[in-house]
């Protein structure tokens, strides 16, 4: 009898344990800070080449990829994720989103432009201003960071990761939620370099 007593408790723990998980993931949404423990970090590979299109973008906007050696790389270049901070990037990750019309380039690398605040553009160019919003809002450049990827329907694309304690963070034109990384359905290709925006890495197993 005893050994049933102990069966069904563990089995009730189970049951409520994942409820308390499934609560926690859906409570994510709308407040990231509960779900610190599922979330994983991006491992960084091997140094590659940046795109193209964004060695452009650094010459016509100089001080977005401009080193900071003032800001100082410590434990990896993560930031608090604060209440405040995430109230921050929701509004940005929403106006931008909103403000930008999507249209979509038909040509190709070649008309890849990465522009700030335009009033019609595709992923680079929400991507590019979401970053350049929160950091001047605050956020540490080396915190936030874009990174390439490649969608289910294998359209390569621009998102913003937003490196924190609680984890690495997705903003993304694609939805008007801020998701972990290792929730996107993504295959992830290079992202820039913390310590130099400039230089840009491939991406480890995001099991990491």
């Amino acid at each position: 009898m005893r050994k049933v007593v102990k069966f069904l408790a563990a089995a009730a723990a189970i049951v409520v344990a994942a409820g308390v998980q499934q609560k926690a993931e859906a409570a994510f949404v709308g407040a990231p800070m509960g779900l610190r423990g599922a979330i994983h970090y991006i491992k960084f590979d091997q140094p590659t080449l940046a795109p193209m299109a964004f060695t452009i973008f650094c010459l016509k906007y100089k001080d977005e990829c401009k080193p900071r050696p003032q800001q100082i790389v410590f434990r990896g270049g993560r930031l608090k994720l604060t209440a405040e901070r995430m109230a921050q990037m929701q509004e940005v990750n929403q106006r931008v989103n909103t403000a930008i019309r999507p249209e979509a380039n038909l040509e190709g690398l070649r008309g890849e432009k990465w522009l700030l605040h335009p009033t019609s553009g595709d992923c680079n160019d929400y991507a590019v201003t979401k970053r350049h919003d929160l950091i001047a809002k605050g956020f540490p450049a080396r915190s936030v960071l874009l990174s390439e990827v490649v969608t289910t329907w294998g359209e390569h694309h621009l998102v913003v990761v937003v490196r924190t304690f609680s984890g690495d963070l997705v903003l993304d034109n694609l939805s008007g939620h801020i998701m972990p990384w290792s929730k996107k359905p993504y295959r992830w290709v290079r992202i820039q370099s913390p310590k130099n925006p400039n230089y840009w890495a491939s991406l480890g197993d995001r099991a990491v």
